[in-house]
């Protein structure tokens, strides 16, 4: 039941993550935010980063939790193609694993900048939770 997949906005990039689960539909999200950079399955998941966040509500959570990701790969200068999500009420604590960006490998093909606000929707749809937002690029 697990998915990623992009959606168009204008000259962004909408990410949205489909899950049994809030943490499944996070973690896709974030997939569905590396492969707006490379396809996920270049990257090796060999190097474990800790990742925690605070937020209000749920639909907070998931730009923070974005945004968090944005600014590890750009100051480790990583990919991440693996992802644990951990939630507990406002509170985030998650792993992501990956490996430093390798340019002729990975060949990366945007910058995300920042996940935004815009289309941000975080909800159980039937028997799935949907997480998605659009990411500045």
């Amino acid at each position: 039941m697990s998915a990623w997949e992009h959606f168009e906005h204008e000259a962004d990039i909408g990410v949205r993550g489909h899950g049994a689960t809030l943490a499944e539909a996070f973690a896709q999200a974030a997939l569905a935010l590396t492969a707006i950079v490379t396809d996920p399955a270049l990257v090796a998941p060999r190097v474990p980063v800790t990742i925690r966040c605070k937020a209000p509500d749920p639909e907070f959570l998931l730009v923070d939790w974005l945004n968090a990701l944005i600014y590890e790969m750009a100051t480790r200068h990583m990919l991440f193609s693996r992802y644990e999500v951990r939630l507990e009420g406002d509170r985030l604590e998650a792993t992501a694993w990956g490996e430093p960006v390798d340019r002729s490998r990975h060949q990366p093909a945007v910058e995300p900048k920042g996940a935004t606000f815009t289309a941000l929707q975080v909800a159980r749809q039937g028997e799935e939770w949907i997480a998605q937002c659009v990411v500045d690029v």
